[in-house]
Order: structure tokens, then sequence, then C-alpha cells
């Protein structure tokens, strides 16, 4: 892609050069600054303060060695990483991601994301993310309480509740942030808020689990609303089957929609009567078992292996809630060709870029990650809110406050896409309103 702004596109450049082994990051870069030359346009100062260049570049990047002892006694090796994007606007916020796949760019990429992601919810969060290449899928409790002990042993010395608070992510659930708050609680000798997504009993906040998936709803319902369709009779598709994925089937569920296939990594399961987003929650959260067997209990369902292949349902409303890039352009002519009339990111970055340029070019509705997935940070923001009062919300009240914050993302991205132009487009939208909060307080900080 080339950019009519030179300063722009010198700074892809140059981070290009630097960058190419990093894919994830550079696609997730790129994206924002092609929607950022219109701001750039009208304020000098951006280009004087060199805030783009800055705010590409990680404040602090860590890496480390994790090891621990399998229930075998056999020595294990993880990579760590922890990426303390940029702090402008608050403490470094952002998840821990545990997955064979995880590197250095996924990790800089979901970083750099959650920078805007965190803007756009007018909470003071900076951005940040972490994890490591460790697959907790077929592991013992005991093997995963090795790891996540041997991962804090390092990460405390970098993070804390007023200088990184760091939170789920893929393969990072209850249990996971138990033993982390456990080993972080021993090595400091204090209790503090220092991850989120904690237990009920430990600090944590009613809500949090639901949040992501939820927060999706909210997002999607606004747009859909703000161009005359709502959920109401709408049969929808939700790629993944994890904490995101089950949430977002309750709520959509619950604003009228009818969810009639899920998937996980092996495949996918179809059923035109609907799918009970409670046996799906059975078989993920508790027994840890494929989505296939959704069929032992659901017989009407159908099976089909390979998961790339559940954009081929026909449906009104996608919501890819899996992970990154797993939404090509093939799949996304597919949902056009199909009828589709939205497609809402639930995962970070699912759509490819020919994916979203197909998408928006068919005129359907589209919003972006940094955006529409926002709920999950957004209620971790309440519940530093709640940790640093000494506190406790009901249910209701931090679902209100989630739908609120929603409304006001979708609200801003509106806004922000109409003044600069791109009347509609929510993404591009999205990349500004957060952005311009980000640049806003870096000016008045100086160079640092």
């Amino acid at each position: 892609m080339s950019m009519k702004n030179p300063y722009l596109q010198s700074v892809l450049d140059g981070l290009k050069t630097r960058n190419a082994h990093e894919p994830e990051f550079l696609q997730a870069v790129e994206e924002v600054l092609e929607s950022l030359e219109p701001v750039v346009d009208s304020d000098p100062r951006y280009e004087r303060q060199n805030i783009i260049g800055r705010i590409v570049e990680p404040e602090r990047v860590v890496i480390f060695r994790v090891p621990w002892v399998d229930d075998a006694g056999k020595v294990q090796v993880n990579r760590g990483y922890r990426v303390q994007f940029n702090s402008a606007i608050g403490p470094y916020k952002g998840g821990l991601r545990l997955h064979p796949t995880v590197n250095l760019s996924v990790i800089k990429f979901l970083g750099f994301e959650q920078i805007f992601k965190n803007a756009l919810t007018t909470l003071p969060m900076g951005g940040g993310k972490g994890g490591a290449d460790f697959d907790p899928k077929g592991k013992s409790d005991g093997e995963v309480m090795r790891f996540c002990q041997s991962f804090m042993s390092e990460l405390y010395r970098h993070i804390g509740p007023d200088t990184d608070v760091p939170a789920g992510d893929i393969g990072v659930g209850a249990r996971e942030i138990g033993f982390l708050f456990g080993q972080y609680k021993k090595i400091r000798n204090e209790w503090a808020g220092v991850l989120t997504g904690k237990g009920l009993s430990y600090g944590g906040s009613l809500a949090r689990t639901e949040a992501t998936g939820f927060g999706l709803c909210y997002f999607a319902d606004a747009q859909l609303r703000d161009n005359g369709q709502s959920f109401q009779g709408k049969r929808v598709v939700i790629s993944g089957s994890g904490n995101v994925a089950i949430y977002a089937n309750q709520k959509c569920t619950q604003l009228g929609g009818k969810v009639i296939a899920m998937s996980d990594s092996n495949g996918y399961i179809v059923d035109e009567n609907g799918i009970d987003y409670q046996v799906i929650q059975q078989i993920k959260e508790v027994r840890r078992e494929r989505i296939k067997a959704y069929l032992d209990q659901v017989p009407t369902a159908r099976y089909v292996e390979g998961c790339a292949g559940i954009w081929s349902v026909p449906c009104d409303i996608a919501l890819p809630c899996a992970t990154q890039n797993e939404l090509d352009e093939t799949a996304a002519k597919a949902l056009i060709s199909n009828g589709c009339i939205g497609v809402f990111e639930g995962a970070n970055m699912p759509c490819t870029p020919e994916a979203v340029a197909a998408i928006k070019g068919a005129g359907l509705m589209f919003a972006p990650a940094k955006a529409s997935n926002a709920g999950g940070v957004a209620t971790s923001g309440l519940e530093m809110s709640q940790n640093s009062g000494r506190i406790s919300w009901s249910f209701e009240e931090v679902d209100a406050k989630l739908k609120g914050i929603m409304e006001g993302i979708y609200q801003a991205c509106a806004d922000a896409a109409q003044q600069y132009g791109k009347k509609g487009d929510i993404q591009a939208g999205a990349n500004i309103a957060g952005f311009l909060k980000v640049a806003d307080a870096m000016l008045w900080q100086g160079v640092c």
C-alpha cells in the first residue's frame, strides 16, 4: 500500500525495514496509518512532534525464559513476552495469551491495537499485551500451575496496579489468572489489583466473564440500529467457542437473533434450530472437550470437519470470534453472496485486509475489533476501579456501564468518521477517535 502523506509513508517504510519478520504487527500498523491520513494532514504538530513514529514503537519489550516441570518430571522451556506499548493515558493494560502461535509479532500487533481500543473506552488505560508459546490444552492443572508460577516469577518485576495490569486472553481463563495472581501475591507479599479477570472471591468483577461477548453484541446492535436494522429474527454465525463466542451467543439470542453455527479449531456445528450457549459452555468451560461433543446432547445439530468452512453457512450476521486472520477474502465473498448484512469482529483482527476490503466494498456493515470487542478491557477497567475503591458492583450495575460504554464507542467512531470525511466507515472512525485521545496526551507530555 502507498499513502499520499509522505510522513506516514516514511514511518511505515522505516517500520517495514526494521520489522520485516513481523507480518501481523505490520498488518495492524498499516491498517491504522491508512485511516489517519486526513488527521495528520489537518494538524502539523503530529509530524513536527513525530507522534506517529513514536506511537508505533513500544515503550518497552520484555522477553524471558519460562522453565517448568511437567508431570513426567521433565523440564520444559517456553518463551514469555510482555510488550508495554503506550502509557500516555494510563497504566499499560492488555491480556496475556497462551498459545503455540505466540511470538513477538503477534504480541506487538495485539499491544498496538490495545492502545486505541483502550482509548476508545474513555477509561484511563494504556496499551500492552503479553503471553507465551505455551499450550494449556491437554495439560493437567498441576502443569498449568507450575508454568504460571514460573511465568509470574519473571513478570512480577514489570507489572503493578499503577504500572501494568494484565488480564486474560486466548488460553488464559479463570484457572490461569488464579495461579498467576497467587504467585504474584506470594512474591510481593501484598494484595493488589494487578490482574483482572480474577475470581469473585478475590477481587474479580461480576459480568467480566461475559463482557467481551456481551459488549460485541451491544456494539453491533448500536450499529445495526443506526442502519435501520436489528438482531431480531436474524440468523447469526459465530466462529469460535471460547469465552467471547459463548457469551456473544447468549446476548445476541437475548436480542432476538438465532445462532445457527459455531466452531472450534477442529470443525464446526450447524443447527438451524439455534445453538444452546449453555451446552457449549458446559463442553468448553467445564468438560474442556471439542465442539463435536455438542451432537451427543443435541442430535438435531450436524458437525463438519475443518473450521474454515463455517463462513459458507448462509447467515444475516457474522461474528468472527476465534483468532486473527481467520476470515479471508474467499470467506468474505461467500458471506456476501449468501446475503450477509454485517460482519462484527469479536476476535482481534480476525478479518484479513482483503476480506475487509471486500466486505466494505459490497456495502456490508463492518465493525473493527478495536472498537467492537473493547467490552472485555472496558470491564477490566471497571474491575480496576472496584479494586482501587475496595468496592463491588452488582452484575446489573456493571452490565449497564458496559452497555453505555459500548454504545458510546460506536457513537465516537461514527462521529469521528463523519468529521474526517469518511461517513459510515466505522473502521476509520475507530482508528481516528482512538488516535486523537492518545496523541493529545502525548503532545501534552512532551518527548518521552
